[in-house]
């Protein structure tokens, strides 16, 4: 059905600023489930429109905006979650900040792309989980490689004799840490144990030779068990790994290069199983010393030229439904 109107969202931590773009009509709600629920109520009555006529369009804010898409998700309301980069740089030039304001742009902005606006959709809970569980074990892993290398520096620097506490006080934070991600992956490890699709999906993709444990359980993640992103090409511009053309005209002449717009940790993931199917993947060895070696391709552009490859495969092995076939070892 037709968008006839667009209601611009504005979240905040504990308000949301909400603007009706046909009415011109602005109001501010608690940000909590008995004030979104007055949100809507406010702007079905103020609407002309029907539900199935009407998106709820609001920045991405993560841990703000949950309960908003939750409630409307259940309420069977279309909503559009956007970038706020997206939202920023389609505005043009702008001046201070006001959450007024942001929601009648935001509002604005959706009614301008009201036909090319895709309806999101929420996760299912295990999938939320999944992706709260792996900000939770990155936020471990980052605080103990700090512990590490300031323990290591003070080792080197420091005797023990009078830094007894310094040394015993960070070796256990260290340990603890440790043990909270252990404790983390042993509980990602049974939400995709216990969802049959998950599990299958997780075998497929690690199937591959190269692709590891932690970027499976980030591809399922992050495509919401690849619900989301159409193909691999979509998804590689997300992860910032898809190359693009940089000239116009005939002053530059620019090479084609990969957007640092992306998504950096998923990118790096990528980045290490290239690596490792370079170790442990005669096919893929083959092929970058031919393109090295023999055709004189640049080193880096080479090994994403691998990561994309290794994308295209993740892609290709969920929607076939069959694990990866290593055809170089059928050769003759």
């Amino acid at each position: 059905m037709e968008t006839k109107e667009t209601i611009g969202i504005d979240v905040s931590k504990k308000t949301v600023d909400v603007h009706i773009h046909g009415k011109k009509m602005h109001r501010v709600f608690d940000n909590c489930p008995k004030g979104i629920k007055k949100m809507i109520e406010w702007v079905l009555k103020n609407t002309d429109c029907t539900e199935k006529e009407t998106v709820f369009a609001f920045e991405h804010t993560g841990l703000y905006s949950q309960q908003l898409s939750a409630i409307l998700s259940e309420g069977g309301l279309m909503y559009a979650a956007i970038p706020g980069l997206e939202i920023k740089r389609s505005l043009g030039l702008s001046r201070g900040k006001d959450d007024r304001v942001d929601a009648a742009r935001i509002a604005l902005y959706a009614y301008r792309l009201r036909e090319e606006l895709e309806p999101c959709q929420m996760p299912s809970e295990d999938l939320q989980s999944l992706k709260r569980l792996l900000g939770l074990r990155d936020r471990f892993v980052r605080q103990r490689a700090g512990f590490k290398a300031s323990l290591k520096e003070e080792k080197r620097v420091l005797s023990r004799k009078g830094n007894k506490t310094l040394f015993e006080a960070q070796e256990q934070a260290i340990k603890d840490l440790s043990k909270n991600i252990k404790k983390v992956e042993k509980e990602m490890d049974g939400i995709i144990k216990e969802d049959r699709e998950l599990k299958k999906q997780y075998g497929l993709i690690t199937s591959i030779k190269g692709v590891g444990p932690q970027t499976a359980l980030y591809m399922i993640a992050f495509t919401q068990g690849f619900s989301q992103f159409g193909d691999s090409r979509r998804f590689a511009s997300y992860c910032g790994i898809a190359p693009f053309p940089n000239s116009s005209g005939t002053s530059i002449r620019g090479r084609t290069r990969v957007s640092h717009l992306a998504n950096k940790k998923i990118k790096s993931l990528f980045d290490m199983c290239a690596k490792t199917a370079l170790q442990h993947n005669p096919e893929i060895r083959q092929y970058y010393k031919r393109r090295v070696e023999e055709q004189g391709k640049n080193k880096m552009s080479t090994v994403n030229v691998i990561r994309n490859k290794l994308l295209a495969r993740i892609f290709a092995v969920v929607k076939r439904g069959t694990p990866y076939v290593d055809t170089l070892k059928y050769a003759a």
